[in-house]
Parts: structure tokens; sequence; C-alpha cells
């Protein structure tokens, strides 16, 4: 089964390149399924002691003397990657950014419909052969002759999406095999002939078992196109609790094929809410906006992805610089930038090879401060930060964390949740909301952290109780707010959804999950 027909659909979706995904699906669906099963598990055990811990039955690997393969030229240099979706003008505009990465967002930053999924990899296809080009609005697109191009990260779709819009043996594909597949088959060839490599970010990942299978997906993929093996390079986003505590495992299972791992922190951020949000009141964060990467549960995050990476010649990556300037506000643009200065040098500094932007305006800031720290070097490789050493109890020390829940926290929370779902649903996965560049991460934790603060009767600087009844006039107040810049096809079930995944009995793992199932 396929979705409808999308321009130059066809070029993708030819009949080798099915047959490579049901290929794939046959080989790795069913295992796919058993981890996601596994998850629960695992979090139900979190759930009921409150506690994760390194894993005994790994410790060899933690202690063993081992490296990831060596980076391909391409990869050396990591200072600055630009992020956002696959949309053909942005394509361009990362390509030319003068970043030295592309992190290509098939993900969070892409709402999956189905010509969108398509499209997105029609525009890689033409960015791959430096082919691409676009009209519109009365102006003209294309790849610049005096920039090096940005090299292509592509980042497919978490382990727990599927796609509706193909399916294999009767049941729909899964979309990060999908997303993979596609772009692999139609570029890796390609990629090599140019000198660079089929690369990919791996996302939401929970355990090194789930490392293993995107493992095995590589060495099969490799070996049915007769690509050498370990030419696939990734780098694994170290955005759940669980996988905090199997950074080295996860590089390990991956070593043939490991690039680095990034912190992605504002998943990260959620998946601390959501991993504990029914373990007691050490667990209630204040408002998103207080938590900050100096808050000391983040800082030991990071401080022990940096000692990982370059105890085991990986890359560390830094988080994500939001912020999108603004030149009708100069004030607000100047205070913003000096964050991202702040920001962007402290991870420098402590010895992130790279970091994240989300617009072409923030590759300068990012780069000079990656410059004071490198100079000429690549990267930080030989900073291996043997002076770090990181405990359980400090990887869950939420409780420390400055600040308090406020009552304009919880309407930012909601107001934030309802303006980037509602984008999502109309197909736009990367919204810009309150000069920053917002993808589902944003509303992950604006959901989870209302529907916890609920469950622990949290109280409010005003001294008011978060109940439904609290939330629901918030939701009614921002609703009336919304409705003169929101279509109210898009507005009524943003507004529904988000009642639906923040105050539900039951807490719903990903609200992409039910969004995918309203949208067309």
């Amino acid at each position: 089964m396929l979705g409808d027909p999308v321009e130059r659909g066809d070029e993708i979706l030819t009949p080798e390149a099915l047959a490579f995904l049901a290929g794939l699906h046959e080989a790795f669906a069913a295992r796919r399924d058993e981890l996601l099963q596994a998850r629960s598990k695992r979090r139900e055990e979190a759930r009921t002691t409150g506690k994760l811990d390194f894993l005994p039955e790994t410790k060899e690997i933690r202690e063993g003397d081992w490296k990831v393969a060596e980076a391909p030229p391409a990869l050396r240099d990591r200072r600055v990657e630009i992020t956002g979706p696959t949309d053909r003008k942005m394509t361009i505009n990362a390509l030319n950014s003068g970043a030295k990465v592309w992190l290509a967002d098939l993900e969070d930053a892409n709402t999956p419909h189905w010509a969108n999924v398509v499209s997105g990899q029609v525009n890689l296809y033409d960015a791959v052969r430096e082919t691409i080009t676009l009209e519109s609005g009365g102006k003209s697109y294309a790849l610049r002759d005096d920039v090096e191009h940005a090299t292509i990260v592509v980042r497919p779709r978490g382990w727990h999406l599927d796609e509706r819009g193909l399916s294999f043996g009767g049941r729909q594909a899964v979309g990060a095999l999908v997303d993979f597949g596609l772009h692999f088959f139609h570029n890796a060839q390609e990629l090599l002939n140019r000198g660079k490599g089929p690369y990919f970010y791996l996302p939401k990942m929970e355990s090194h078992l789930e490392a293993r299978l995107w493992n095995d997906v590589f060495t099969h993929a490799e070996k049915t196109l007769g690509i050498e093996h370990g030419t696939v390079r990734a780098t694994v986003l170290i955005e759940t609790i669980p996988a905090a505590f199997e950074m080295e495992e996860i590089l390990y299972e991956l070593r043939e094929h490991a690039s680095g791992l990034n912190a992605g922190r504002w998943d990260y951020l959620f998946s601390v809410i959501k991993y504990f949000r029914d373990a007691g009141e050490k667990f209630v964060l204040p408002d998103r906006n207080s938590v900050t990467m100096t808050a000391p549960f983040m800082r030991a995050y990071t401080e022990l992805l940096v000692r990982t990476c370059h105890k085991r010649g990986a890359f560390a990556i830094g988080g994500m610089a939001a912020f999108i300037p603004n030149r009708k506000d100069p004030e607000v643009t100047a205070a913003a930038l000096d964050k991202v200065r702040a920001d962007k040098s402290r991870e420098a500094g402590d010895g992130f090879d790279g970091s994240w932007v989300a617009h072409p305006g923030m590759v300068d800031i990012c780069r000079e401060e990656f410059d004071k720290v490198l100079g000429d070097k690549p990267n930080q490789l030989d900073r291996t930060r043997d002076e770090v050493s990181v405990t359980a109890d400090q990887l869950l020390d939420a409780a420390s964390t400055p600040g308090g829940a406020t009552a304009a926290g919880l309407r930012a929370a909601v107001d934030v949740g309802i303006r980037y779902i509602a984008s999502w649903l109309g197909g736009n996965g990367a919204a810009a909301i309150h000069n920053l560049m917002e993808d589902a991460a944003t509303a992950e934790i604006s959901r989870s952290q209302v529907w916890q603060w609920v469950r622990n009767g949290t109280l409010l600087d005003t001294g008011d109780k978060v109940t439904g009844e609290l939330v629901r006039g918030v939701l009614a107040e921002v609703r009336g707010e919304l409705a003169a810049e929101i279509k109210p096809e898009l507005l009524e079930p943003a507004v529904e959804l988000f009642e639906q995944v923040a105050l539900a009995d039951e807490f719903p793992d990903f609200l992409t999950l039910p969004a995918y199932e309203r949208i067309k």
C-alpha cells in the first residue's frame, strides 16, 4: 500500500527502493516491536523505585579499552551544525549557511504528512547531487559556489513512529526504516562518489539494545547494496534519561558506525519528566524556562556526555540554540544573542566539539565561540575530561533545580503547546514561536509538565494548586486569545489534543502518536 501520489515521488518510490525497504522490514520490524515493549517494563521499574542506575551486566564494556571508528574527513570538524526540516527552501538555506553540518530533520521538525515524507526525500536526492533550486514568491534560491556546503546528516524518525503511507506484510511500515532506507538506497553511493557518505542522527533511543538494532540495520543495508562495512556513520542523540545511563554501551554497539553523541537537551528534559512523572515531588521541576543547562542534573548529563565521547574517540555535540533574530525588536534580539553566545562559550569550554543552531543568523556566533577554543584544531578529542566523575544520583537530582512553578509558566506552557500543535497539524513541524524555532520537544515538555503538576497538586507562586479545572480554565483563556491568530480548523483540534495529552489519566508516551491520527 502506498499513500497518495507526490510530485516526483515515482523517482523515490521505485520498485527497487520499495524492495529494499521490504527487506529491511522483514529483517528488523519484529525486533523493533519487542524493544518498544521492553521500554514499558523498564519504565515501570523506575516508577516504583524512583531510580535508574548504570547496568551491572555491561560493566566490562564501561571498563574496557576500546574506541569507535575514526571519523571520515567530512565529519572531523563539526563546530557548527544547523538543524531544520527538509522543505526545499530550508534545504538550500541550510547548505548555504556556512555551518559545517546540516541536520536534515525527518523527525521532530517535520510533520509526517505523506507529502512531507516523500518530498523530503526528493529534496535530499537533489541536495546530494547539488542540483537543488527553488522559485518561490518571485525569488530564486540555489546553492552558492562561494561557500563550503554543509555536510548532510539525516535524522530519521524515532523507533516508536510508524508510517501509514506505506505497508509491508499487512502492517504499517516503521517510520525510521522508511526514512533511513530511502535516503541510503538513493544517495549512499552518490555521497561516496563526492567524498562524503551516508551519515545519520539517531533519535529517542532508550537502550544499547536499540543501538544494536540500528547497527544491524546499517550492516544489512551496506551488505545488500555492496557498500563497504562501516561506511554509515551515526551520531546518537542522548535525549532520554535511560540512554544517559548507557552512553558507553550505545557507542560500543555502534562502534564501527559511530560518530558521536549529541546533548539533545529539550527532549532530555521531556524524558526526565515523563520517566519520573509519578515518582513523587522530588522529580517535579519548575517552569521550563527556569531549567537551564547549569541546573545540577543537566550539568551532570552534559559533563558525562563529553567525558564518555572523548574517552571513546567520539565527538560530543552540544545542544540547540533555538533563538531566531528579530529585526523589529533589536533589544530582545541583543539580549538573546548574549545568551546564545554564553551558552556556546560554556559548551566550547566544557570540551564539546561543536553545537547546534536553528537559524543561519546564529551560525557566526556559534563558530566564533568554538573558534576561540579550537583555533585551527578541528575538534577537542584530545580533551578527555578524566577529572569528570558522574554518579547515578547526580543524573537524577532534579530536586536541586532552582526556581518554582508559576502561573505565568503554566500559561506559557499551554500557549506554546497549543501554538506548536496547531502548526504541526497544519504540516509545519518547525514552528517559529515567540522568537524561538520550536520542534515537537517543546510541546512535549509543556504538556508533560502540566500533567506532572496536576498529578502532584503543585502549588503555583499565586498559591493556587494546579488542578485539571485550573488547566482547563487557562486552556479556555488561551484559546480565546489565539482565535484571531490561528485558523479554527487548526486551533480547535490543537486545544483538544493538548487537553488530551496533558490531562489524560494514562500518560500518552508521545503526543505525536495521537496527533498523527488527526492529520490527513
